[in-house]
């Protein structure tokens, strides 16, 4: 055997502390910890605090929408957005997302009807839509996955045709536009996560945004239980509200938001220029007449080129403390209840399940260096041209 310096060959691991996909970005410490005491010198912790409508207010103008909703998480505000739009009995939503898309449907019994993403790139297929309606659809969920927008005209036009509600998982996409305008604005609703590993973020939180009056002030009384004053409920709702605190997260990280982009665009390159040398690992791209987050640094391992499959690589990568991941692998219609429910779906979703096979996800963020970046590449290119010790590593372990 050689002596590569591969930990799965038995070498050292490469990192000594694990290398995250997601790792959260920390904004300035000292502005953070200010606008904390601020919340608790003022002991007003939650309920509509000062800093929640103003990172309300802040995510409103950098949109360029009429209204935002922050709330405790994106799954909450999915999940009231889809009761506010009076959605029942099926919608039409990609397998090929995180499963709270799904989730935040069957939650309410509404039943997702998965639908496949198209065959360049990873968003839902508007040319597969059709097939899929029935007289108990009520509306389109669709994921702009990797920020990269879906395409809004065509399912505007197929849920405007078909009178159908249309509204966006933008989970992925804060600060990515759609031709030249900000993502956000689209179709009925559009909701953001702000989790802990999303760029900006509140550590927990989400919002609604959308430019429909009477929608907005539906989702903000369900957000608080259905109140419309101090004492009187007009809607049933429940607790989907952001604290102060979280707002003070998600503020203090959005003021750094140029900084996050500008490094997440460098891990980008840097990613780019050297995967490109690499056989059968084909980096998935953003046009550059477009706005783009760069949060996400996503490969498709081509089983068929690539010496090694992306699971194997996954397993190299892991043994090294880089903890790359397979988003969103297997999809949604593999995980309960969905498979139990319609066993048969896969057979529908031959793209979703190509994809799923072969997505790589890689680390990129303020928590890495461009040096660690390289030492990433490095161990991929060791193990592709080391495959068949890899391999033999790997079945004999």
């Amino acid at each position: 055997m050689t002596t590569v310096p591969l930990a799965i060959l038995g070498g050292e691991p490469k990192f000594q502390s694990p290398v995250h996909v997601g790792r959260p970005n920390i904004p300035d410490r000292e502005r953070l910890l200010a606008r904390f005491s601020e919340v608790l010198d003022r002991r007003w912790l939650t309920n509509d605090g000062p800093l929640v409508r103003e990172f309300e207010r802040r995510i409103r103008e950098f949109v360029g929408v009429k209204h935002c909703i922050a709330m405790c998480n994106g799954t909450v505000a999915l999940e009231i957005a889809i009761r506010a739009l009076e959605l029942k009995g099926e919608v039409i939503v990609p397998s090929f997302t995180f499963v709270a898309t799904a989730h935040s449907l069957q939650w309410q019994q509404i039943t997702p009807v998965f639908v496949d993403i198209a065959a360049q790139g990873h968003n839902l297929d508007p040319a597969q839509i059709e097939r899929h309606i029935t007289p108990r659809t009520t509306g389109i969920l669709a994921t702009h996955v990797w920020g990269r927008s879906c395409p809004i005209d065509a399912l505007q036009e197929i849920a405007d045709r078909r009178g159908l509600k249309l509204m966006f998982d933008a989970a992925h996409a804060f600060g990515c536009s759609y031709r030249g305008q900000m993502i956000g604005g689209f179709g009925n609703a559009e909701v953001f996560s702000f989790h802990a590993t999303k760029f900006v973020n509140s550590a927990e939180g989400g919002a609604v945004v959308t430019n429909d009056d009477q929608l907005a002030h539906r989702i903000r009384l369900m957000r608080n239980f259905g109140f419309v004053g101090y004492d009187q409920v007009e809607y049933v709702g429940t607790n989907g509200k952001m604290s102060e605190l979280s707002a003070a997260m998600g503020l203090t990280s959005f003021e750094a938001i140029d900084d996050i982009i500008a490094v997440n665009r460098r891990h980008y390159e840097t990613y780019r220029r050297s995967l490109a040398t690499l056989p059968g690992i084909e980096l998935e791209t953003y046009p550059d007449h477009e706005r783009f987050n760069y949060q996400y640094v996503v490969a498709e391992v081509s089983p068929d080129v690539s010496p090694l499959s992306r699971d194997e690589l996954i397993a190299v990568l892991h043994a090294e403390n880089v903890l790359a991941r397979r988003y969103f692998s297997p999809g949604c219609h593999r995980h309960e209840p969905y498979r139990t429910q319609a066993p048969a779906t896969g057979w529908q979703l031959p793209q979703t399940e190509r994809v799923c096979e072969r997505v790589l996800v890689l680390p990129t963020g303020t928590g890495i260096t461009t040096a660690e970046i390289e030492q990433i590449i490095d161990i991929l290119r060791t193990a592709l041209q080391h495959a068949g010790e890899v391999r033999h590593a790997l079945s004999t372990a």
